[in-house]
Order: structure tokens, then sequence, then C-alpha cells
């Protein structure tokens, strides 16, 4: 007994946690807000938090039913009709994809929170999960949290950033139980074409593998928005997460959504009704508000954004990157000078020199080191700024 007390330890943490760090921005933030605060007044382009806001009439909607008495309360787990309704009609209206909204569409507490709900409603221990690389550093995270063993398929310059599916092919595929895919592809700006979709869904179903397509950069410099959902008989094979965060300006909101199979959204729900309440009342019903935006609203956060887009290159020109000048999103993804190591040290050096923060591209994946990643969310004046201080 005394033995087994020695090799006990308050708080010891999980072995799920095990290779598991904490999220790099979170610890960058941090080292910033301490240069900061020893006055180097850091221009941070690291991170794709949107500084613009939601439309007026978004932000009015949360007032006016925040103010009625009976709205906060608990709410229903598959999310109000009132919501689930403006997805289902914001799908049709811009991706020509037909949901029922009574059992096809799942709101959620951010698309983020997705991301675990699904590692964890469908992942056992041992299973495979594919993740793209470079890509979205949370869907290594939340796989390995779920006991998944994370299989990195690479994504080339070469080949456009899309996936390789004669390299896929050639693997081991029995185990592996989902594949996360994002497109327009984060960091790289990839956007997809219908025939890399239509291969998508044949895999899948070939190998009998989930599709989980994290769809959040659709409306971002890209005149044609595509859902995986668009693809013929793709429900059987694909569910896809969205969220408000980019396209409406709502980051902080916390309100994203998942679509697919009526079993699909029932299986997830399974998972979720455990680890939530439901979604504040008058969020949902601002959130519906802003489905119901035209196409002025994209258009005039796209104008904001072109005009920084050419600041950024200006900037990547000084840094001696080059870059693809047709990309999507909320960044640009550029191959740094063969002076450097890798990403990490030329994010560093302009860090500590110029006091402007880049993404290392190293933090996407292996495919990443050799890139920077700069964010849009920055004013053309801070931009302009960051731009001075890197020529002198």
């Amino acid at each position: 007994m005394e033995n087994k007390m020695q090799n006990k330890k308050i708080g010891q943490v999980a072995d799920r946690l095990a290779g598991i760090e904490e999220y790099y921005f979170s610890t960058k933030l941090r080292l910033i807000d301490e240069m900061n605060k020893a006055g180097k007044k850091v221009i941070n382009l690291g991170i794709g938090s949107p500084d613009l806001p939601p439309h007026p009439d978004v932000i009015k909607t949360l007032e006016q039913e925040a103010e009625k008495p009976n709205q906060h309360g608990y709410q229903n787990y598959k999310g109000n009709p009132v919501l689930r309704n403006a997805i289902a009609k914001w799908y049709q209206n811009w991706y020509h994809v037909d949901l029922n909204s009574d059992t096809e569409i799942l709101p959620l507490i951010g698309s983020k929170e997705g991301i675990m709900h699904v590692c964890m409603t469908y992942v056992n221990p041992g299973d495979i999960v594919l993740i793209p690389n470079p890509g979205y550093p949370t869907y290594k995270s939340a796989a390995k949290i779920a006991g998944a063993n994370v299989h990195a398929y690479t994504l080339k310059k070469e080949n456009h950033w899309l996936p390789d599916f004669g390299e896929l092919e050639k693997l081991d595929l029995a185990k592996v139980k989902l594949m996360f895919v994002n497109y327009p592809e984060m960091p790289t700006g990839q956007l997809p074409t219908k025939d890399m979709f239509e291969q998508l869904i044949s895999f899948a179903k070939k190998h009998q593998i989930l599709i989980c397509h994290d769809n959040p950069y659709s409306f971002i410099l890209n005149d044609n928005p595509m859902s995986l959902l668009s693809i013929e008989d793709a429900k059987e094979v694909v569910i896809e997460l969205n969220s408000f965060s980019k396209s409406h300006n709502m980051a902080g909101w916390r309100v994203g959504m998942l679509c697919g199979a009526k079993e699909r959204i029932e299986e997830v729900l399974r998972f979720k009704s455990n680890m939530d309440s439901g979604m504040f009342l008058p969020l949902q019903l601002a959130a519906a508000k802003a489905l119901e935006l035209d196409q002025s609203w994209y258009d005039s956060i796209n104008v904001v954004y072109k005009k920084r887009r050419e600041k950024v290159f200006d900037l990547l020109d000084l840094l001696k990157c080059s870059f693809d000048k047709n990309q999507a999103g909320l960044f640009v993804w550029a191959e740094i000078p063969e002076e450097y190591k890798d990403g990490y040290e030329l994010s560093d050096k302009v860090l500590n020199d110029k006091n402007v923060f880049v993404t290392p591209g190293g933090i996407f994946g292996s495919a990443g080191y050799k890139y920077i990643r700069v964010s849009l969310c920055a004013t053309a004046e801070k931009l302009e700024e960051a731009i001075q201080r890197i020529k002198n």
C-alpha cells in the first residue's frame, strides 16, 4: 500500500496529454505581452483574429434580444430553430447545398470545439486519423487526445497544396477512421477544385473513411465559395464544419456549425450534449441575422482585406520571400529566402530586431519549415508601420 502511495501524485496529468503542448499562440502571446510591457510595442501579424466588427444589425439584434427577460435560460442542445433555418438557407444560397434544418445541422460554440467533438465521437485508441501537413495544429492535438495514431499527409507546393491521392493510396488505410481536410486551405490559402473534391469523395467511399471538412475561409478573398457537401453523394462520407469567426467578424462570439447526414449529427450530439448546455439564445438569434446579409457585406470586408494584402505583399518583398498572389483566406503564405534555416529563424529575427511578429510555418507541420505566414488582421496603418520598421 505504501509503495502505491509513493507512486501517486496530486494533480498528475493524464496520459492522454503526453506529447500535447500548450497551443503555440497561447505561449507566443504571453511573450509579446511581456515585450509590450517593456515598451517594445510589438506589431502582431501572426494571429487571424478579425479586427473589424460584425455588421451593425448583428450587434443590434444581440442587444435587443439580451434585453428581454426570458432569453437567459438553458437552450436546446440542437440549437434554436431560427438559427438552424438560417444556416440551411445560407448553405442553399451560397453553396447550393440542401440541408434539412431539423436533422442535418448542429450549431456549435465555435467550430474549434467541433473538431474535438468529432474526434471524441468517432476515434477509438489505435485508430488512424489523417491530417494535412501543413495544416491547422488543432487537428493533430484533438486526434491525439482522443487516442488516435496521427498520420500526416503531405501537401506540396508543386501539387498546388492539394492531396496527392496516388501517395495516399500507397498507405495502409485499413485502420484509417477519419481524415481532416480544409479548403480554402490554412495556412497555404489554396482554393479547392471541384475535381479534387470529387476525387476526395471517391477516395473516402473506396476506403470507408469519414471526411471532416473544415470550411471557415470560403468567403475571404474568394469569389466562388464552395462546400464539400455540394458534391454528389457527399453526405455518405462527409461532415463539414463552418464558422462565423472569419466570414462575419465574430471570432470572439464563438458560433459555428456542423453539417452532415442525420445519422452523423445524432452521433456527434451524443457526445456534445454531455459537454455543454447550449448556446446563449441572443447569440444564436444575432448569428441568424448575420446569415441574412447579402453580397455587399462580403464585398465590403474583402475590399479591406485586398488593400491590406497589397501591404503584406510589400512587406514580404522586403523580406525577400516568394509567394502566390492568388491566395484566399486571412493570411499570406510565403517561402523564406535560402539564407534562413527555417521560418522560426526569420520569425525570431523580425520579432527581436524589428518588433514585428510573423508566424513561422513550422508550427503547421514539417512541410511548413521553409515558410512564414502573415495575417491580414491588422490595419493598413499598422502594416505600413511594420514595413517602415523592416525598411529601417
